[in-house]
């Protein structure tokens, strides 16, 4: 297991963990080593199996997560990694709303009979998950999901998961170990974007994993390193790096985020130009009692339908001066887009349906861009 003190603070750690020993001349940051090739005898022999980079990068990620941290070079190549768990002919339970590569993985493997899987299913729907349990060798957990924003009770869904056998897997990039930790509430294993809010800059693609600190935690670390060392799904030494620094700050980061989305999503509640406010951190939403249990706040993502139907949300996208349509989110800048505008995407999230990733500028001028930007998607329809 990393080196960590568990009892210091989230804040702490994302500051301190993975850091080169405090000797006289040493480098406060952990260096980028560039490296193919090191000198026969140690622990790391190759670059394809180890990397001092990733290492400290792991390390923060584990030390946040509670468990043991794995890089990959994006999220889709540690979601194909966690695939690749299940036997040939495998059933997989997985959320109708979820990050659209996952489900798109899983859907080919299915169709070209690797797997199998059950019917997709509303994660909110705590008894029809668990009806789908049984039988299962993987289920993957997504909450808040994306980009629907339902929150998913986790600790009912992993202790009812447990009974079964199978491996239950969290996609945490929404909430970040910040907000909320799996492992803690009974996931195996944690899966992470890096890309998105861990790293935070938009300028790098990354993925992660995190197992738990148990006996079966330990087994599936050691087949996912082994996996990774034959499949070659490695991390980019200056993107790890990069992501490294990005953890730094992610606990300002989502604090900022994060409070710029609650006011924001006060106010898009009451606009006439909006039908309907996702966001966990609003009363009237139908997870916030769920996610003010098992989170410790509400996360930085909105989605809202625009009145008007499919138009009307391209409209307003097409409006805004600070506001960056952009299919990614997480970043320190703010950013939004109408889901449906992709092929592949569930025909259940509505077609007027806009994710908005908010970032960290000031709240009053994102506000003043969007209600302006919305403003003019009511004159229209005037």
């Amino acid at each position: 297991m990393p080196d960590f003190e568990p009892s210091l603070s989230p804040d702490t750690l994302a500051v301190t963990a993975g850091r080169p020993p405090h000797t006289p001349d040493a480098p406060l940051n952990q260096p980028v080593v560039l490296a193919s090739t090191y000198v026969a005898g140690g622990e790391m022999e190759y670059g394809r199996y180890d990397n001092p980079t990733w290492t400290a990068f792991e390390e923060v990620l584990g030390a946040l997560e509670g468990g043991r941290a794995l890089a990959y070079a994006s999220g889709l190549a540690a979601v194909a990694t966690v695939l690749d768990l299940v036997p040939v002919g495998g059933v997989v339970v997985a959320p109708r709303h979820a990050y659209l590569g996952t489900l798109g993985q899983l859907g080919d493997l299915v169709d070209a009979g690797r797997l199998s899987a059950a019917p997709l299913v509303d994660v909110a729907d705590t008894e029809a998950v668990l009806e789908l349990v049984p039988g299962a060798d993987l289920v993957i957990l997504e909450s808040p999901t994306n980009p629907a924003l339902e929150v998913a009770d986790l600790a009912a869904l992993c202790a009812g998961v447990r009974e079964t056998g199978a491996v239950v897997v969290v996609d945490n990039t929404f909430a970040t170990p910040l907000l909320q930790r799996p492992l803690e509430i009974g996931a195996d294993i944690v899966l992470h974007s890096a890309t998105k809010y861990l790293a935070g800059h938009s300028d790098l693609v990354l993925g992660a994993l995190v197992t738990a600190p148990t006996p079966r935690g330990e087994q599936l670390h050691e087949l996912l390193l082994n996996h990774r060392k034959k499949i070659g799904a490695i991390p980019g030494t200056f993107e790890t790096w990069l992501a490294l620094r990005g953890l730094r700050t992610l606990h300002l980061r989502v604090e900022r985020a994060a409070a710029n989305a609650a006011e924001l999503a006060r106010r898009l509640a009451d606009h006439p130009a909006i039908e309907r406010v996702r966001y966990p951190g609003l009363p009237s939403d139908p997870g916030h009692r769920r996610a003010s249990e098992q989170m410790k706040g509400y996360g930085a993502v909105i989605s809202i339908e625009v009145r008007g139907g499919a138009e009307a949300a391209d409209r307003l996208t097409r409006s805004t001066r600070l506001w960056v349509h952009a299919t990614s989110l997480g970043g320190v800048e703010s950013t939004f887009e109408r889901r449906r505008r992709w092929a592949g995407e569930i025909a259940t999230i509505p077609h007027n349906l806009v994710r908005m990733s908010v970032g960290i500028e000031n709240v009053e001028d994102l506000w003043a861009d969007l209600s302006t930007a919305l403003d003019g998607v009511l004159a229209s329809q005037a």
